[in-house]
């Protein structure tokens, strides 16, 4: 197994054990709140969860993917649902990061108008939009992948006698590559520039409020930062690199060769949102001091 494979490997187990069960747990949490008086937050934060959770209930397919060499040894039809899965709850994530990024700006810039009656029906609205988003945008890059994939190493090859080994949304021709590369590009903007853009300015507009207003407790701001910080690592090791990559292939017309490296810090995404999880939920923070206390009690002395 290469280098490049066995880091691969070595992240993704590392991110479904830190990520899993505190998406499971931030997801408890979080069903419980909107059970008991759910607010914009909570909708935010649980389809945040479910995307994370879809991601990494996928995640033990590219740990093969990963231990094979990324050599594709499973079914046909696995490498195309892997894709979606892998995907798109990275897309999802950076659009309720920035969902989340707004409503506690405009929580506390605007506390009489958050407090509206029809902003629990707004915020349904914007998670459906984003969801339809998500699904419409990367239908075109992935359709792209898949023209003439009889002429590229780009899926589990139907044929059993081949000559090199078959790999899953890796070697494009020239054709895909023309459809692929200005969908990627595409997907830098929607996804990323513009969320970015948004949760800076966001961010930023509310840690000055919460400087200037003496009435904010400590923690609350400790918090804020927290979350701040949070978002910001998703977005500067997650996401950054995957879409420089894109940028790169797109100026020079090819398929750089280290997107894989970007891939792998793309799922340490799952590994940074239980710090957003912590700061948000009051409920996430009793459940790890449970837990933790839980554990310590187990333990030896």
């Amino acid at each position: 197994m290469s280098d490049d494979s066995t880091a691969f490997l070595i992240i993704c187990i590392i991110t479904f054990l830190i990520g899993f069960p505190n998406a499971v747990l931030a997801f408890c949490s979080c069903i419980r709140k909107i059970h008991r008086k759910p607010i914009p937050i909570d909708i935010f934060m649980l389809n945040l969860v479910v995307s994370d959770l879809i991601f990494l209930t996928f995640l033990p397919i590219k740990m093969k993917e990963a231990a094979d060499n990324m050599v594709w040894n499973m079914p046909y039809i696995l490498c195309r649902i892997n894709i979606f899965m892998f995907f798109l709850p990275i897309y999802s994530s950076g659009l309720f990061l920035t969902a989340i990024s707004a409503e506690r700006y405009v929580c506390v810039a605007f506390p009489v108008k958050y407090k509206s009656p029809k902003r629990f029906i707004y915020t349904v609205l914007i998670c459906v939009i984003i969801c339809v988003l998500v699904v419409i945008t990367s239908i075109f890059p992935y359709k792209a992948a898949f023209l003439d994939s009889n002429k590229a190493d780009n899926t589990t090859n139907k044929h059993h006698l081949v000559a090199e080994p078959q790999r899953c949304y890796s070697n494009f021709t020239a054709k895909q590559l023309r459809e692929l590369l200005p969908a990627r590009l595409s997907i830098v903007v929607v996804f990323f520039l513009l969320p970015l853009f948004i949760c800076c300015f966001c961010y930023i507009s509310l840690i000055r409020i919460l400087i200037k207003c003496p009435l904010f407790k400590r923690q609350r701001k400790l918090r804020v930062i927290g979350l701040v910080v949070g978002t910001l690592l998703v977005f500067a090791i997650s996401f950054a690199p995957y879409n420089a990559s894109h940028i790169v292939g797109f100026i020079k017309k090819e398929n750089p060769n280290w997107r894989n490296k970007t891939l792998m810090l793309s799922t340490l995404n799952a590994c940074f949102d239980p710090i957003i999880f912590f700061c948000i939920s009051k409920d996430m923070r009793k459940a790890i001091k449970v837990c933790v206390k839980a554990l310590c009690n187990l333990m030896p002395i």
